[in-house]
């Protein structure tokens, strides 16, 4: 059976990962963000997938982003945010570090849940909730990873209000996953190296160790999985 599927972020890295993983097995896909080019370079190449351009930290975007979605959806991962420091000059004064650390709390937090509320009456019975959360929100990382860890803490009580309808809603915490544009090219090959070793598997991550645990979520195999956080980071941040 075909299913509606929507993926906030996903022009590039783990979202595009996660939407092809989607399409590829027939079900119809729309991806969303800020950036036109790369969601309309992704539609282009696959027939499954529709773009539609979206601030889902804008109410008003939001609302018109219903109009271009179906009556029903079996799936949403609120994928798009990202450490919006590395978009920012450093603060100088306390104006500025109060913009930097609630756009990190809107990119992250507000938008997952803005989308969500906007989606709520829309979520399939039995359908499927993840956020795309970070290894951060243990590990700490200033105002991203509060936000990361404060988009963990609202998944809990989200999982509470959606259970009753048979919707999952859950959390995959990702490790350093390469291949992707978070770091922007803020990344030396000195801090690659770290983050590797961290690892207990002693590789970076992909967008396709994502995809495996946003699928399984998605899967029949776990409807009786949520309200949780499930770490992929190579045993980076192990827990017990």
């Amino acid at each position: 059976m075909t299913r509606n599927i929507l993926v906030t972020g996903g022009g590039t890295g783990i979202g595009r990962a996660i939407a092809e993983h989607f399409a590829a097995q027939g079900d119809a896909v729309v991806v969303t963000g800020r950036r036109a080019e790369p969601l309309q370079e992704m539609a282009a190449q696959n027939d499954k997938v529709r773009a539609v351009v979206c601030d889902h930290t804008d109410p008003a975007a939001l609302t018109r982003l219903l109009a271009e979605l179906p009556g029903s959806i079996d799936v949403l991962v609120n994928n798009a945010g990202g450490n919006t420091d590395f978009d920012a000059d450093a603060a100088t004064d306390l104006a500025s570090y109060a913009r930097g650390f609630r756009a990190n709390l809107d990119a992250n937090l507000v938008g997952a849940a803005l989308t969500t509320r906007a989606l709520k009456d829309r979520l399939s019975a039995d359908g499927t909730v993840v956020q795309i959360g970070s290894i951060a929100a243990d590990q700490g990382s200033g105002s991203y990873g509060a936000a990361k860890a404060g988009l963990a803490s609202w998944n809990l009580s989200l999982a509470v209000e959606l259970g009753a309808r048979g919707i999952t809603a859950n959390v995959v915490s990702a490790g350093y996953i390469a291949d992707t544009e978070f770091f922007r090219d803020h990344l030396s090959e000195e801090r690659r190296s770290t983050l590797i070793s961290a690892t207990a598997t002693g590789r970076a991550g992909t967008p396709e160790d994502i995809v495996g645990a946003v699928a399984f979520l998605a899967s029949p195999a776990a409807r009786h999985l949520t309200g949780q956080v499930l770490n992929v980071n190579g045993g980076a941040h192990m827990t017990r």
